[in-house]
């Protein structure tokens, strides 16, 4: 297998400001003495991070992060911001997000993507449209999107009246930006009382916009949780509006779906289990949460008895007689392959490599095992036809 995670270095580009999470990664071993040594000196450097919050974006960072679309994460304080990104992006278990500390100043990752873009972290107390000294153009100048995240189980009124004049803001100069809310923390509320609280949030928010002569405004909403897969497929929708020709990955998987009687066809982002795409048949959250699962026991698995880097000494000897060949000729099969058969049915889910970031992962139907090489020879053709698609739309990507 070379399905690989990356590491954490590879993940991280070296402006992003990581620095609270590896605090928090370093303090599950420590011993009673050094936790204390700990809680001083984060006590002693607290009120140099709440000055240092409020500088305003350094031109020079900004400019070196130019062409990578954005997805900025704001809402007031306590609302979930910093778990959701450190368990979709950084692979935090939900239930350890309890010890994270509050957002003092901006994060910002650089996620190593099929599609390279930043996630940037705002702390609550922070209003960029109040500072005169924040870059207003720098920070939603090449935005992909807006993610507010509104706390579903405390009072909301204070969030909901923040986003309202966010979203006027943002509509008079930057009226291209999509609008995600995130009514999160909805996992222990009854399903009434979710969509009570969805459609009383969104008519507030429609009622303020149309008020101001903004009918249509790019706002969607969605439910979400950090304790369930809902959280995921809500970034799968932010991140899918943000690849050209959608369309044509959609199309290319529903065709294979068809061709392969597979039921469900997902293309995953491995590193964040994000879905880009997947076929016209309606969304199944359960077929979408066994498929997500699969991806983490692969990667698991190949933890374990995966691919290592070899020394050239070694690749020499491999790549030497009586071969005389290299040594990625000598691999029969270079992609990552796996399938696994349910036990509550004979429905196989087939997993294969697309390349170092992508993976494809479908649902066969009853029986289509039995024609394992036909559905091989098309999955081969379109996992080729997804690396030109890619190949093809990086290219003309315009150039920042």
């Amino acid at each position: 297998m070379t399905l690989n995670p990356l590491t954490r270095e590879e993940l991280l580009a070296d402006d992003g400001d990581d620095a609270s999470f590896l605090d928090y990664s370093s303090t599950v071993y420590m011993s009673p003495a050094k936790l204390t040594l700990q809680r001083i000196y984060s006590q002693a450097t607290s009120g140099a991070q709440q000055k240092e919050g409020t500088k305003p974006i350094d031109p020079a960072s900004a400019s070196a992060s130019k062409g990578k679309p954005r997805l900025l994460l704001m809402g007031q304080r306590r609302s979930g911001k910093s778990s959701i990104s450190s368990v979709v992006f950084h692979k935090l278990p939900p239930n350890e997000t309890l010890f994270l500390e509050s957002t003092a100043r901006i994060q910002k990752d650089s996620m190593a993507s099929f599609m390279d873009y930043q996630v940037w972290d705002f702390p609550g107390q922070i209003d960029v449209f109040d500072n005169a000294n924040f870059d207003l153009d720098a920070i939603f100048g090449g935005i992909g999107a807006l993610i507010w995240v509104i706390d579903a189980q405390d009072d909301y009124l204070e969030a909901v009246s923040r986003l309202n004049a966010t979203v006027l803001s943002l509509q008079r100069s930057y009226p291209n930006i999509n609008i995600e809310v995130f009514i999160h923390k909805v996992d222990g509320l009854s399903d009434d009382y979710k969509l009570d609280i969805q459609r009383d949030i969104t008519i507030r928010i429609q009622d303020e916009l149309s008020d101001h002569g903004f009918e249509n405004a790019p706002v969607t909403f969605h439910l979400t949780s950090i304790y369930n897969h809902s959280i995921f497929e809500a970034f799968s929708k932010v991140i899918q509006k943000l690849i050209p020709r959608l369309g044509t990955l959609e199309s290319i998987l529903t065709n294979l779906c068809r061709m392969c009687h597979f039921e469900k066809a997902y293309l995953f982002d491995v590193l964040s289990k994000i879905y880009i795409a997947t076929d016209s048949s309606p969304a199944d959250m359960a077929s979408y949460e066994i498929c997500s699962d699969y991806i983490d026991v692969i990667i698991d698995i190949t933890e374990v008895y995966g691919t290592w880097q070899r020394s050239d000494e070694s690749r020499k000897k491999l790549e030497g007689g009586p071969w005389s060949a290299k040594l990625e000729d000598q691999i029969g099969c270079p992609t990552a392959e796996s399938c696994l058969v349910l036990h509550d049915g004979n429905k196989p889910i087939m997993l294969r490599e697309v390349d170092r970031y992508l993976a494809l992962v479908a649902i066969m139907r009853d029986g289509s095992y039995s024609k394992m090489p036909l559905v091989n020879m098309n999955v081969d053709a379109v996992v080729e036809g997804l690396k030109e698609f890619f190949t093809i739309t990086k290219a003309k990507r315009p150039a920042s």
